[in-house]
């Protein structure tokens, strides 16, 4: 069973790419609507039972904020080995990182609750704090892919969590966040069958 989970503004649909890279294999996304990550602890865990039930041997692909939400509610189940994608590896230092581009204190956002920013996203004191207050325990042998472009996390944050959960990591030049350009495709598509044959998947 291979499991995709889609990132920000992705869709379940997204799995269809990966029918090729696991052929004989029973390839489905995630269709979920969580926004949070307590969301997702409600939603995942029942979504991920009715899926792939009680099948041992998982293989869990994420893709950005995907990849975080499936670290917060599903460390206890069943997964074999993951493939991450540009995951979102600190929540917290992302949410000062937007503070600080958006001149925002932590005081402040207390205060407030929430705070629009010019760039599009919301701020909010109960995300904070519910991010400080549950952090990630993630022990399924990870594979991850960085783009040195990435605008979102750091390869000194990327790597931090590599030494922590002993993932292995893989940094392509001219990677993005989001991998979707022809060459980056080719890349991940290379990335995983390279892990999945020295696995013998």
């Amino acid at each position: 069973m291979i499991l995709y989970i889609h990132g920000k503004g992705g869709s379940a649909g997204e799995a269809e790419h990966y029918r090729t890279l696991f052929p004989g294999e029973n390839v489905l996304g995630l269709d979920y609507s969580a926004q949070t990550p307590w969301e997702a602890k409600a939603e995942f865990p029942a979504l991920f039972d009715s899926v792939c039930g009680e099948n041992a041997d998982v293989t869990l692909i994420a893709n950005s904020i995907g990849a975080y939400y499936a670290m917060c509610s599903l460390p206890e189940k069943q997964i074999a080995r993951a493939f991450f994608i540009s995951p979102i590896v600190d929540m917290e230092k992302l949410i000062r990182d937007m503070m600080t581009l958006a001149n925002v204190t932590v005081e402040e956002l207390h205060a407030r609750g929430e705070i629009e920013t010019a760039f599009g996203e919301t701020l909010s004191w109960s995300y904070l704090r519910y991010v400080r207050e549950h952090p990630i325990r993630w022990t399924v042998p990870t594979h991850i892919l960085y783009g040195a472009k990435d605008h979102l996390c750091s390869l000194e944050t990327v790597s931090r969590f590599v030494g922590q959960t002993h993932a292995s990591l893989t940094v392509m030049a001219e990677g993005e966040h989001w991998f979707h350009t022809a060459e980056q495709m080719r890349f991940l598509d290379a990335w995983i069958r390279d892990h999945s044959q020295r696995e013998n998947i």
